[in-house]
């Protein structure tokens, strides 16, 4: 029997010879087929439908707390690849090269970047109440810190080695593989 191995909502085939063989193949005429698609059209496009909530519906609720303490918790939803890449355009400086005539990537600020992902995927009902927070601004500001938006509360409320383990969800939540294991036997 084939063994199936399901990650992160894949269903991956080891044998695929043996799966094979535990599929009856038929022959359909042309209308038959039309038919068979009909007969599927609906799921396959509730399907897609549903899967396309994933930003939605999909979350993990992270607490940060330090010495046994909890300071604060929020939740976090996948980042779809587009919102991956917009952070990452935003916190890029680019230079023009003559040469081209076109700007090229010179580097990103990897803080602002990581910041910012952290910003875009904390739902929107916890990203007013602690990083938009006008009072936890003003606070920030009466110790001395540099806040002009909710980037800079994320960087000086999140420990660098928080900051990671949090990028690691966002990650996972949003499918990117993170089995070192796993990316080492392929």
């Amino acid at each position: 029997m084939a063994q199936e191995n399901k990650k992160q909502g894949i269903t991956i085939i080891d044998n695929v010879e043996e799966h094979k063989k535990m599929v009856e193949e038929i022959e359909l005429n042309e209308e038959e087929t039309k038919q068979q698609i009909r007969i599927y059209e609906e799921d396959f496009i509730q399907g897609l439908i549903d899967a396309a909530g994933y930003t939605k519906e999909d979350t993990q609720h992270i607490e940060i707390a330090r010495g046994g303490k909890l300071y604060f918790a929020f939740d976090i939803r996948p980042l779809s690849e587009d919102e991956y890449d917009r952070c990452k355009k935003k916190h890029t400086k680019y230079v023009r090269n003559k040469q081209f005539g076109m700007k090229l990537p010179e580097e990103t600020n990897s803080v602002k970047y990581r910041d910012a992902l952290i910003y875009t995927a904390t739902i929107e009902e916890d990203r007013k109440k602690l990083w938009d927070n006008k009072k936890v601004w003003e606070s920030l500001r009466d110790k001395g810190l540099q806040i002009m938006n909710g980037l800079d509360v994320i960087e000086y409320c999140l420990k660098a080695g928080e900051k990671d383990k949090i990028l690691e969800c966002i990650d996972a939540l949003s499918g990117y593989e993170t089995d070192l294991e796993e990316v080492a036997k392929n």
